[in-house]
């Protein structure tokens, strides 16, 4: 079968791909690679890889790509299973015998439920790594046969046996070929990331028990599994001979800095090409290993922070204390690297007290650039599991009509509106103060890209946050 790996038309700058973290539209554009649909995607002839939100694909466009295929593989999320149903659901009036496949972490989680939800409209639900289960479907083999997918039979549901993590990760064909064939490589934004970016990964799975992190409890696994680093600096250098025009490398590892002797490894084949590149890291990394990133040309780094008090990165099994948090970016600093730094609002222990602490933490912090994100606790995470049984959870809704995030968490004693608020909240104390917007305008003086890019995230911030204002909580 010839297959079209589909991340499916959603909302307006939905930010909810298949390379993505954040599963909604974001206050400016920003968009990840679908790195996880050109993995089985660089393996099957005449596969094909579609990418609506980036390539701004209405569902027509997407139903008349999907009339030339045999199976369509889509991408999905908890906020946007049911609008994905519906476009498998359209898929299949225009093309009947296609057959239709859902992954991504919801319906690993919940492959029974995700089938019936889709009954009519969904075929079959790959479980985990997708990666060799969808190429031997393609392949004609019997369903019964092929490992991690779940369908429904004679009115039955039938799970196979679970597919193992993949383990020699070399063996995976390189994505960035895949990128250049099919997507628009100009189109992929990330404000604090030089544009145009490209981005890969160099390992699958994190070690960190983070309790609110979708990926590693729900998909990729809480155990690192690396690429070799020649393998990666093979990938690299294609690159930068195939795409000459990409300004800057991103690994979007889910902590590139886990695994600390495979980064430098990484880090010394990387120098002599003289690139840009970008890391997410974990603010416990040493001074060392940063300096090594940063003599091999690293530029910039995100970390989640999260919050600024003590007790909630304990409850949230951040492993890191405010401590080496504060170290972590001296550090950076001192080597001259850009941090960008995440932070989630309403995780369990969250209060007015330390709401206002956290805002202070990141102002101390003097970060290049923040992102507040509201707490989501979806199926599969500990987060979950832990709001159930508290009675936390006020709504299956995680996004509004427009794609926004709503606050579906409510705590005795801090409400879900207050929640909400404090982004807005964050959002004007850090970027409004007097010497952010002095370094600011520094910058737009002196760099006429900074300015323009400057002046249209401001323009994007202020109509986001108008967006949020009109029906939230």
């Amino acid at each position: 079968m010839k297959p079209l790996f589909l991340n499916p038309p959603t909302f307006e700058d939905f930010d909810g791909g298949a390379g993505a973290r954040y599963q909604a539209s974001r206050e400016v554009t920003s968009f990840w690679y679908p790195t996880w649909l050109c993995f089985p995607a660089g393996m099957i002839a005449g596969s094909r890889v579609v990418d609506a939100p980036v390539q701004k694909l209405s569902l027509d466009d997407c139903l008349n790509i999907a009339k030339e295929f045999d199976m369509v593989v889509l991408y999905t999320s908890t906020p946007t299973l049911a609008i994905d149903i519906e476009t498998a659901r359209r898929i299949k009036e225009v093309k009947p015998d296609i057959v239709t496949v859902l992954t991504g972490p919801h319906v690993t989680i919940l492959p029974e439920e995700s089938l019936k939800a889709g009954q009519g409209a969904i075929d079959i639900v790959c479980r985990g790594e997708f990666d060799y289960s969808t190429k031997e479907l393609c392949e004609g083999r019997d369903w019964a046969k092929v490992d991690g997918i779940s369908f429904i039979k004679d009115g039955v549901t039938i799970h196979t046996p679970d597919r193992p993590l993949i383990e020699d990760l070399d063996a995976l064909p390189f994505v960035a070929p895949v990128y250049k064939r099919d997507l628009p490589i100009k189109d992929y934004v990330i404000p604090h990331f030089k544009s145009p970016y490209v981005s890969i990964y160099s390992s699958r799975g994190c070690p960190s028990r983070c309790i609110y992190c979708l990926w590693p409890q729900t998909f990729s696994g809480q155990r690192m599994r690396t690429r070799s680093p020649q393998n990666v600096f093979e990938e690299v250098k294609w690159i930068v001979d195939n795409i000459p025009e990409m300004r800057e490398l991103s690994f979007d590892d889910d902590t590139f800095t886990a695994n600390r002797q495979h980064a430098r490894e990484i880090a010394g084949l990387l120098k002599p090409l003289g690139i840009s590149w970008t890391i997410n890291a974990r603010a416990n990394c040493d001074y060392e290993t940063l300096k090594i990133m940063r003599e091999a040309g690293l530029r910039h780094v995100v970390v989640g922070y999260e919050t600024g008090n003590e007790q909630i990165l304990k409850n949230i099994k951040k492993g890191i204390t405010k401590e080496q948090a504060i170290q972590f970016t001296k550090d950076c600093k001192k080597l001259g690297l850009s941090i960008h730094g995440a932070f989630i609002m309403g995780l369990p222990g969250e209060g007015r007290e330390t709401i206002r602490e956290t805002i202070e933490f990141a102002k101390q912090l003097d970060l290049n650039s923040i992102q507040a994100s509201l707490a989501s606790p979806y199926p599969g995470t500990e987060f979950y599991r832990l709001a159930k049984e508290q009675g936390w959870i006020t709504s299956d809704d995680f996004i509004d009509s427009t794609g926004h995030q709503k606050c579906v968490i409510n705590y005795p004693n801090l409400t879900n509106a207050e929640i909400f608020n404090s982004v807005e909240e964050f959002y004007n104390k850090f970027y409004f103060r007097p010497s952010y917007i002095l370094r600011s305008i520094g910058r737009m003086i002196v760099d006429s890209e900074e300015r323009n890019k400057l002046l249209k995230e401001g323009r994007q911030y202020l109509n986001y946050m108008q967006k949020r204002r009109a029906g939230h909580c």
